[in-house]
């Protein structure tokens, strides 16, 4: 089962400056929070590290369509498993419009316990928003790319049969334990307990259910009778130690 994400948001800047900032992808940690670092190993193809709702994420995605000004198309094409679009529409007087359409493959208990939540879809909206107080604070981009790639191949929007690649990569893709509580919040945390606490709660009534059961008291043996023709073995006592008797009568150790 997968999720779909599409968010949009309005900057007032002109859409070749907006462009030209989202070509810029290794500056993405400065406006999308989870995302620790991006690598553009190509015109191509980049690869992402990124940590989101207690689940730390590695992958590579390929650049399927870059169209100048106007749109960016990827797909996964190993680790986690997604696939999506930018798109960038001049409204004229200084504004565009950012349109993101995201489709991923949650994973795990974690994840899919983020994904009820909408924690991604939360993200997706910030990030937006970021990105919008970040070029508007700046009034140009910190750099462009004007190249293109496979420009009118008309991908549309990739979903995640486009990221096929990456699906024989499920699990792999890392895992950070130590941020789940603070990666879902207090309500994914809320959910994990409830959960362990209901498990524990049948076994608890499972073990009420039955009686206890009294421990076994040993009854004493009775002593053994001697079989007939044998004789009962001798023990031998050591004699008792006595004080010696003085020859009138008295004990000569009360009168040290």
């Amino acid at each position: 089962m997968t999720t779909k994400v599409e968010e949009s948001v309005l900057v007032n800047v002109p859409v070749s400056v907006a462009y030209n900032q989202w070509t810029q992808f290794e500056d993405f940690p400065r406006f999308m929070g989870g995302v620790q670092s991006v690598t553009q190993l190509g015109d191509d193809r980049l690869r992402w590290v990124a940590e989101i709702a207690g689940v730390k994420r590695e992958w590579e995605a390929r650049i399927l369509e870059q169209v100048r000004d106007a749109k960016v198309a990827w797909a996964a094409t190993e680790g986690a498993t997604n696939a999506g679009a930018v798109t960038f529409e001049d409204l004229g007087g200084g504004q565009t419009s950012v349109h993101l359409s995201l489709e991923y493959a949650p994973e795990g208990l974690v994840e899919k316990v983020g994904d009820a939540l909408g924690v991604v879809e939360g993200r997706a909206k910030k990030d937006l928003e970021r990105f919008k107080a970040f070029i508007e604070d700046e009034g140009y981009a910190t750099g462009a790319w004007r190249g293109e790639v496979n420009a009118g191949a008309g991908v549309g929007t990739p979903g995640v049969e486009a990221a096929a690649a990456s699906e024989g990569d499920r699990g792999k893709a890392g895992f950070s334990g130590k941020a789940v509580a603070a990666g879902l919040g207090a309500a994914a945390a809320g959910a994990a307990a409830a959960v362990v606490g209901a498990a524990k709660a049948g076994r608890d009534a499972d073990a009420a259910e039955v009686d206890p059961v009294a421990p076994a008291t040993a009854e004493p043996l009775p002593p053994a009778e001697p079989v007939a023709g044998e004789t009962a073995p001798v023990v031998d006592v050591p004699p008792t130690r006595t004080a010696p008797v003085a020859d009138d009568g008295t004990d000569p150790a009360a009168q040290i």
